[in-house]
């Protein structure tokens, strides 16, 4: 995973400079934004089936190959100055496919080599190098891998790191394969649903999550890079180091939350931590220096990675094993499912009422919409319910609760 995560966030500084060299246009990231989220969404719900069916291990290992056979082409085309924006609009859709199948897996992996009561800490562990490799060396090295020897070579020394990935997951031993599944695909999904409809901390949150990546994907993925390259005269190592500063702010709320444990009022607590930070577009939206971005980088980060632990956290403890593939492909695709509207409107808004003011709107507007699910009605209930927390119920075959 440590591995991984490192050539993504070499990924995120290399695709945003390339297409920015390609195009240097909010709408061009835009559109290799939506060609990345658009299939991932409609991929999860399989993802999640093949997660409850087939080996975990077995499925990430295919997934990391299409996303390092995508990565790696893109590394060529940029290399041999043949690259064009259609390459990596097609490019990311492949790269889209294999993160659906991969997340599921992933997710629903952990449960099976962790012990129960130490999932809390295997989520603040997962958080720290997830963040450490993700959102700070990787895009400071990112950054600094395009100065010396442009995007392409950071697309392969990304693509490098798939194939170590894939070389290690095959050292791991072969997992269990789910039992239990005899149903057809369809009638998995349904269930999947059925079960996230019945549970209100599940689905409010995910609606809850739905509107926050609405307002704020957007804007941090495709005007961010726009933001430190046109308006703040940043370059692709200054961008590596904002990325950075987030996942040094995700790296300390990971620490700060492994020796805490579990808020007692933690549905409360995740809201509030993933409003707050939606709501620090507004810093965005005011930047004049480069420094004032880097500072809210380190702080939204570590807001969004508190408000995700305690939701790992849940996951793991309150979903039933044998539900937990789908479960997390539901959470994904409905969390997920206005990222690629997300994308698309990022452009076309900035051009009409500017990089700022899409950035001020976005926080204003995302903060509330967030917020306003605390309402929905039994969305605490686990926090009013130690049981729920402290114990496991797998649900039997046949239960419809």
């Amino acid at each position: 995973m440590t591995i991984s995560f490192f050539g993504d966030g070499i990924y995120l500084v290399a695709i945003a400079w390339q297409v920015l060299e390609l195009s240097n246009l909010p709408t061009a990231l835009s559109l290799v934004g939506v060609a990345w989220s658009l299939p991932m969404t409609l991929f999860l719900l399989i993802g999640g089936v093949l997660t409850d069916r087939f080996e975990r291990r077995r499925i990430m290992i295919w997934a990391d190959l299409l996303r390092g056979a995508s990565v790696s082409t893109m590394g060529i085309l940029s290399i041999t100055g043949t690259v064009r924006l259609w390459h990596l609009i097609v490019l990311a859709v492949v790269y889209g496919v294999g993160q659906a199948l991969f997340a599921p897996s992933f997710g629903a992996i952990v449960p099976e080599i962790v012990p129960r009561e130490l999932l809390t800490e295997a989520n603040s562990l997962d958080s720290f190098v997830r963040h450490s490799a993700e959102r700070l060396f990787g895009p400071a090295l990112g950054g600094f891998a395009i100065a010396l020897m442009g995007a392409g070579g950071a697309f392969l020394l990304d693509a490098a790191t798939f194939a170590i990935s894939i070389a290690v997951l095959l050292r791991l031993s072969k997992r269990p394969i789910p039992q239990g599944q005899t149903q057809t695909a369809f009638a998995g999904i349904k269930e999947g649903f059925g079960y996230v409809r019945s549970q209100p901390w599940l689905i409010a949150t995910l609606l809850s999550a739905l509107m926050t990546l609405l307002f704020a994907l957007g804007p941090f993925q495709i005007l961010l890079p726009f933001l430190v390259k046109n308006e703040l005269d940043g370059d692709a190592a200054d961008l590596g180091i904002v990325l950075a500063a987030g996942g040094v702010g995700s790296v300390f709320a990971s620490v700060l939350m492994g020796q805490r444990g579990l808020p007692r009022r933690h549905i409360t607590f995740m809201y509030v931590m993933w409003a707050s930070g939606v709501g620090m577009l507004i810093v965005y939206a005011g930047a004049t220096q480069l420094w004032h971005v880097i500072a809210a980088e380190f702080v939204v980060w570590g807001m969004f990675t508190a408000g995700l632990i305690v939701w790992g956290t849940l996951m793991h403890r309150l979903v039933p094993s044998r539900l937990l593939g789908r479960v997390t492909s539901v959470d994904w695709m409905i969390s997920t499912a206005f990222v690629p509207l997300s994308f698309a409107l990022t452009g076309p808004v900035s051009s009409a009422i500017g990089v700022r003011g899409t950035f001020f709107w976005g926080g204003v507007l995302g903060m509330v919409a967030t917020l306003a699910f605390l309402a929905w009605p039994g969305v605490r209930d686990t926090e009013r319910d130690d049981r729920m927390i402290t114990a496991r119920i797998d649900l039997q075959p046949d239960s419809t609760t």
